[in-house]
């Protein structure tokens, strides 16, 4: 099938819980009538999109698809070695255990070994499994061929606290390690002399780069962290996970909003005429079903079981065909999320 609508891809991080983008991304290739000019990411974002475009390169849509399943049954396969949050479901199970109270509880004992020791004193060799299962599935020269998509990663950097994005000349693993780099779990990754952790502080992702150096007019963000919750959390474990997910939403939500005011800007009639045709009018659209997010925990996050990362791809292609029935013919023509009402 030729795709006849081309769209940017915004991917949120989020762990683990980044299997559920690679359900929605295996949704959108399998369809076929979508074609790809951008793709920015963060974390688990970043290396879906890195691992796509790559698979793109090698063997189409097909080979993307095979390229991202393979990437995450090679993250599940290291995790149950190396993660620090891996309770084994099927030895609990046959003790009579709930799997989720057993990963609670690993994640409580990981939480409070991280606030006394710092990855600087327990990893002090830096240590990081990702970084095998990257070179792995990534020839990163292969990045910078003319015809590949364009990528965006985001990450931050910890002494000057200002976002920096690796375009496909600066991709590297350890851009991706940079991106994905939480400094209770990792030490900071050095790219140039510079520090960096986790790019979702600063941009989960960013936006901008779609703006400025690309053409094509519609974004569509992929949310893996709920943006609304029906309840006020109570406990300490969902304090927690509230906080995590406000934090590492705050950024996008700062960008929704000034995309949102700019068009306002232009609808309205408040910009000189000399300054209309620097503002690019965008069509932004939103994958994300955050009910059903909603129901993971923060400490799922860390959570490497091959199950569980299966169930959430199963659910992100769900929610994904559910979207292309929906707002497929919205594409080129008009955003399908209202900005305004759902982040201002």
């Amino acid at each position: 099938m030729t795709a006849t609508r081309t769209v940017h891809l915004a991917l949120q991080g989020g762990g683990a819980h980044g299997a559920f983008t690679w359900g929605v991304l295996d949704a959108l290739l399998e369809d076929g009538r979508i074609g790809f000019e951008g793709l920015c990411g963060t974390s688990a974002g970043a290396m879906n999109a890195v691992v796509m475009a790559h698979g793109l390169l090698g063997g189409g849509r097909d080979g993307a698809r095979a390229a991202l399943r393979a990437f995450w049954l090679d993250v599940a396969a290291e995790g149950r070695i190396w993660s620090p949050v891996r309770p084994q479901p099927e030895i609990l199970r046959w003790f009579g255990i709930d799997p989720a109270i057993g990963l609670a509880a690993s994640h409580a004992a990981f939480e409070a070994f991280t606030r006394t020791f710092s990855p600087y004193q327990f990893n002090p060799f830096d240590f990081n499994p990702l970084r095998n299962v990257i070179q792995r599935h990534v020839d990163f020269e292969a990045l910078s061929q003319p015809h590949c998509l364009k990528l965006f990663v985001c990450a931050t950097n910890v002494r000057s606290g200002k976002v920096r994005i690796f375009d496909n000349a600066a991709m590297s693993a350890d851009a991706l390690l940079a991106s994905a780099c939480l400094p209770q779990l990792f030490r900071a990754v050095e790219i140039d002399g510079e520090a960096y952790w986790d790019g979702g502080y600063m941009g989960n992702p960013v936006l901008y780069p779609l703006f400025y150096r690309t053409t094509s007019s519609d974004i569509v963000v992929v949310h893996v962290n709920p943006i609304a919750r029906d309840e006020v959390p109570r406990t300490p474990e969902a304090i927690a996970n509230r906080v995590n997910e406000i934090s590492f939403n705050s950024s996008l939500m700062r960008e929704m909003r000034a995309i949102a005011f700019a068009a306002r800007l232009v609808e309205e009639g408040w910009l000189r005429d000399e300054y209309r045709d620097r503002i690019r009018a965008m069509h932004m659209h939103s994958i994300r079903d955050d009910a059903l997010m909603a129901e993971l925990t923060l400490a799922s996050k860390l959570s490497p079981d091959l199950a569980f990362l299966t169930t959430l791809h199963d659910y992100g292609r769900e929610v994904a065909r559910r979207w292309l029935a929906a707002h497929f013919d919205d594409l080129g023509v008009r955003s399908s999320v209202d900005v305004r009402a759902e982040f201002l």
